[in-house]
């Protein structure tokens, strides 16, 4: 299964960054700067790994190729009605199946079962908060394995990022290429900590 057109990714040629965004982005500047000579490795941004493109062809075949059709599914074959919730805000109302005692126990809650699924659910996405830093130590160790190996001073940059050290990052990769300690920090650091809005 290949990746989303969407999903974000970063490609590099040589040590310089080529180009950072949505996939389907990021294929069309690889042909062009491949069509032009460049050796270019692309990288998916949640995992740190190369992503392997199939650039034949023109743009609109490889920008098919990276989204084929799916077919839908029961909720999305629905007629599209007038819905609840919130749009402006952002609140989209969907169905939740629950047994008769979560219903009764939402029901019983004094903030109302809406407010209570949303207020357990940031609690959840709290406690995984260790598990995202461990992704994002992972995703920026498989691309400073795959670009950065051979730099001087690759094994003291593991260390640091492993220790969730950023300042001892920073000094070891100050003399890495630019762009490739700034995406390594941005990977490791900067990526899970992008605030979100409620």
């Amino acid at each position: 299964m290949s990746p989303s057109p969407a999903r974000p990714c970063t490609a590099f040629a040589g040590m310089r960054l080529l180009r950072r965004g949505p996939l389907a982005d990021v294929a069309l500047a690889v042909k062009a700067a491949t069509e032009a000579g460049e050796s270019v490795l692309v990288f998916d941004d949640a995992t740190g790994r190369l992503i392997d493109l199939d650039l034949r062809g023109s743009d609109p075949e490889i920008l098919a190729r990276l989204d084929p059709p799916s077919t839908p599914d029961a909720t999305e074959s629905k007629a599209p009605g007038k819905g609840r919730g919130r749009p402006k805000l952002g609140v989209v109302a969907r169905e939740v199946t629950l047994l008769p005692r979560h219903w009764d126990w939402l029901a019983a809650q004094p903030s109302g079962a809406s407010a209570t699924l949303r207020r357990l659910v940031d609690e959840a996405r709290r406690r995984g908060a260790p598990q995202q830093r461990r992704s994002a130590q992972t995703a920026a160790y498989h691309f400073m394995q795959a670009l950065a190996g051979d730099l001087p001073g690759y094994e003291e940059a593991t260390r640091a990022l492993f220790a969730d050290d950023r300042a001892g990052l920073e000094q070891t990769t100050a003399g890495w290429p630019p762009d490739v300690r700034d995406h390594a920090i941005h990977l490791a650091f900067d990526a899970v900590n992008k605030p979100e809005a409620d």
